[in-house]
């Protein structure tokens, strides 16, 4: 009867021991598995980004929240009118916000407040109907710039703040991040990024 009584009373000890480094086990991972999901998603597939600066309001605001989709580049090519995330192409430490405007092998003429886009097939460009910008909204910086076949032309939605592709020429592909798509911040303001259609 003793012998029993000291068995049940080493299994009791036992069993906390046991059931602690259990717990321990399986909140690492946990850890483990958590780390192997958010990882992966944080440096491959989005990336949060801090609006700096007013060259996209009155879209986007300084010190907006974002969420930045760096996937969808690698299956796919920047479509006209999205919002991008890249690095500065003088400065690759520095990351700028704008909207792509043009496409490669594309011809951006600007001349008198207005966008034209001449493409290969058409000898007559095709003016851009911006209805994300205010009616007010002047479009300065005469210029015509060809581009090539992996370069964007590049500009803030507030034109007469923005250092874009007007000033520094055009973007090529190589510095881009990725598509901004979602506000999180300000909650009250929280959007996911339009599409834009052009008229071609």
């Amino acid at each position: 009867m003793q012998q029993d009584e000291s068995k049940t009373l080493e299994n009791t000890q036992e069993n906390p021991k046991s059931e602690s480094l259990s717990f321990v086990w399986e909140t690492i991972k946990i850890i483990i598995i958590s780390l192997a999901i958010i990882v992966p998603i944080r440096y491959y597939l989005v990336q949060p980004f801090f609006v700096k600066g007013a060259s996209m309001e009155p879209n986007l605001e300084n010190g907006d929240y974002l969420l930045v989709d760096e996937l969808s580049y690698r299956l796919g090519e920047p479509k006209r009118g999205e919002v991008i995330v890249f690095r500065y192409p003088y400065d690759t430490s520095q990351f700028f916000i704008k909207r792509i405007i043009g496409l490669p092998s594309e011809t951006v003429e600007i001349r008198n407040n207005t966008v034209k886009i001449y493409k290969d097939d058409k000898a007559a460009g095709t003016v851009l109907q911006e209805d994300y910008l205010p009616s007010s909204q002047k479009t300065t910086g005469d210029t015509t710039i060809k581009l090539k076949d992996d370069e964007y032309f590049v500009m803030g939605d507030n034109r007469i703040q923005s250092s874009d592709s007007r000033k520094w020429g055009p973007l090529n592909k190589k510095y881009i991040v990725g598509r901004a798509f979602v506000r999180l911040w300000p909650f009250n303001e929280l959007i996911t990024i339009r599409e834009v259609n052009y008229d071609f």
